[in-house]
């Protein structure tokens, strides 16, 4: 089937993504806000330094294999050409949005790590009234505490990944009710997120609220840009992005949210459930 939605759109939707790339990079490499470290707080951020049990470039594979694996799988047994693009769309505009905001919080509170003053001084032996003697990345990256990126992307995508699922799987419509398979199925990237998010104070690069605020942060943007392009969960077609539900005639029978055969019928039903 044609996509749906004109080029004019496309391009629109590829520059919004576009710019809010270059916004997240352009904030990754800018410099936190110095939070004056007072002596009885001290001991907040005085932890061992540890090497992260999920390094970021692991996170990043992660994060955009498991959709991409979701996403493609469903596109490839239903052959839906609007639905891929439409998912792909939805999760690249979580994505933007979830790092640009996650850095914007983390540069205006600037928040130390708990590993901070190992990172300050690296012997363990100095004075917060003096400057640092680490090294300088070491120092910025220090002060990027709140919230936890690992767990705002990590939420961000499994999040984008269960409702995928559940509209999928239809796990909250007629279909679906009563079968525990479906939902079981379409909670398990939450899993995955979670480890992700509770290995961040393991290995002392965050702290609790940072988690805590990163994984909502992350959880709820994912579902503003997930229901920007797909019906609610309880809906009978909820397999189908809004793109193909308003091109899609309705059936003049009794049941008017069965859709009728048309150019897109190969989009209606998913063959995998």
């Amino acid at each position: 089937m044609n996509y749906p939605r004109g080029h004019r759109y496309m391009l629109t939707e590829l520059l919004t993504r576009f710019i809010l790339l270059i916004l997240f990079i352009v904030s990754e490499y800018a410099e936190p806000f110095q939070r004056k470290i007072h002596l009885e707080e001290l001991w907040l951020y005085k932890n061992p330094r540890t090497d992260s049990y999920v390094p970021t470039r692991i996170l990043w594979v992660f994060i955009c294999i498991v959709p991409f694996f979701i996403i493609s799988l469903s596109n490839l047994l239903n052959k839906c050409k609007a639905d891929g693009i439409e998912a792909f769309l939805a999760l690249a505009l979580s994505f933007g949005i979830n790092g640009v905001v996650t850095n914007a919080v983390k540069l205006i509170v600037g928040r130390p790590r708990p590993d901070y003053f190992y990172r300050c001084f690296p012997d363990g032996k100095g004075d917060l009234k003096y400057p640092c003697t680490g090294s300088k990345e070491d120092i910025i990256e220090g002060l990027k505490s709140f919230p936890s990126g690992h767990s705002s992307f990590a939420f961000d995508s499994m999040v984008f990944c269960t409702l995928y699922l559940c509209g999928k799987l239809q796990v909250f419509n007629q279909k679906g009710r009563g079968q525990s398979w479906r939902l079981l199925l379409a909670l398990s990237p939450l899993f995955l997120s979670i480890l992700v998010a509770l290995s961040r104070t393991c290995d002392y690069h965050h702290h609790w609220q940072d988690v805590l605020v990163g994984s909502l942060l992350g959880s709820a943007i994912a579902y503003m840009c997930y229901f920007q392009y797909y019906p609610s969960l309880n809906h009978p077609n909820s397999a189908l992005p809004y793109s193909i539900l308003v091109n899609l005639p309705r059936a003049d029978s009794e049941d008017s949210n069965q859709l009728k055969k048309s150019d897109s019928s190969e989009c209606i039903s998913v063959k995998w459930i």
